[in-house]
């Protein structure tokens, strides 16, 4: 994919007479100054918010506008960090039992979190949301012998020059293979993909695969997606093809979204995963009125607006040593433990 192929974001194209940031027909609220305010770097969550929706984009990684929390959120949260903690412990500790009390570990831990506070659940509604949750882990066990997982790194941050555009990542679990080589993990708690979309949502991978290999030096030779849910496994190895594509891809994006703010002109993009959006009983697509969302919702104003990284370290191009900003709920990519790879540590200390 090259640049003059931006159209698919729904940002080229447009009517000059079209108010920005609404769907084709409709007005758009007044500019937000936070919608103009620098950013100097995407992760892959952006990029792949900015390609579903440019509304929803400018309105999370821009506006910094949060989204009322949603069960699904906080219990792939918990996941991500029974497994974290998992990791942690000794390889032939790592048993069904420890992932289970690792589990009740991160509950308590996230217990007065606001998000997990605002959900308001029942003891009942709780109790089930945990109970899904070990569900989930039960499913990891199916997908590989975490006994023989040699992790060197749990929830890395990073950031890299790539190309020409600035990427920021979180990579849930960086590892060495049998053969010493080393390998991408991402856990994912929703539905697998179809198999004519299992390459689009591999594409994430080989971002963090290519931030890898821009501040190591390495190339992972795999990455691998591990639906807990499926249970399902999705591989694929990587290669230098793969990574100048990877490269040209983000390249085109990062101008697709610099062309929609210059113009302010981030539409809406109605679709499945509108059933998902906190935005949606405001968006102009589904008869809301987002002035009233702009008017009166109180951004997070810290950070770097265009990743995931709420820390207020916008500028710097090293990996960061954090998770997101603490014990944050949120995707899959947010709300743990954070790890310093390229910074004069290892990472999540893990055993050896």
């Amino acid at each position: 994919m090259g640049p003059t192929e931006t159209i698919e974001t729904g940002v080229t194209g447009a009517s000059p007479d079209q108010p920005p940031g609404a769907p084709a027909g409709q007005p758009a609220e007044e500019p937000r100054e936070a919608s103009r305010r620098p950013f100097v770097s995407l992760s892959p969550s952006a990029i792949g918010a900015f390609k579903s929706c440019p509304l929803a984009f400018r309105l999370s990684y821009l506006d910094r506008l949060p989204q009322p929390p949603s069960v699904p959120a906080v219990r792939g949260t918990l996941v991500h960090a029974a497994l974290e903690r998992l990791m942690l412990a000794p390889g032939p500790e790592r048993t069904p039992d420890r992932a289970r009390a690792c589990l009740a570990e991160a509950a308590a831990a996230l217990a007065d979190h606001p998000e997990m506070t605002g959900l308001a659940l029942s003891p009942e509604e709780s109790a089930a949301m945990l109970e899904e949750a070990a569900r989930l882990l039960d499913g990891y066990f199916t997908l590989e012998d975490p006994t023989r997982v040699r992790p060197i790194g749990l929830e890395l941050r990073m950031r890299a020059q790539v190309g020409a555009v600035r990427l920021s990542g979180v990579i849930d679990r960086l590892e060495l293979d049998p053969d010493g080589e080393l390998v991408v993990t991402d856990y994912k708690t929703g539905a697998p993909p179809t198999q004519q979309r299992e390459q689009q949502t591999l594409a994430p991978l080989h971002l963090y695969a290519t931030l890898v290999e821009q501040v190591i030096g390495r190339r992972p030779v795999r990455v691998q997606l591990l639906y807990l849910s499926g249970p399902e496994a999705i591989r694929a190895d990587t290669d230098a093809r793969a990574g100048a594509a990877t490269i040209a891809r983000a390249e085109a994006l990062w101008s697709a979204i610099l062309r929609a703010r210059a113009r302010d002109d981030f539409r809406a993009r109605p679709g499945p995963l509108c059933d998902w959006c906190g935005y949606r009983p405001h968006c102009p697509a589904h008869g809301g009125d987002l002035a009233v969302l702009l008017a009166s919702a109180s951004p997070d104003d810290s950070g770097d607006p265009a990743t995931d990284d709420p820390t207020g370290d916008p500028v710097a191009l090293d990996p960061a040593a954090d998770g997101t900003g603490g014990p944050g709920i949120g995707d899959s990519d947010t709300g743990h433990t954070g790890g310093d790879l390229g910074t004069g540590g290892p990472g999540t200390p893990t055993p050896g």
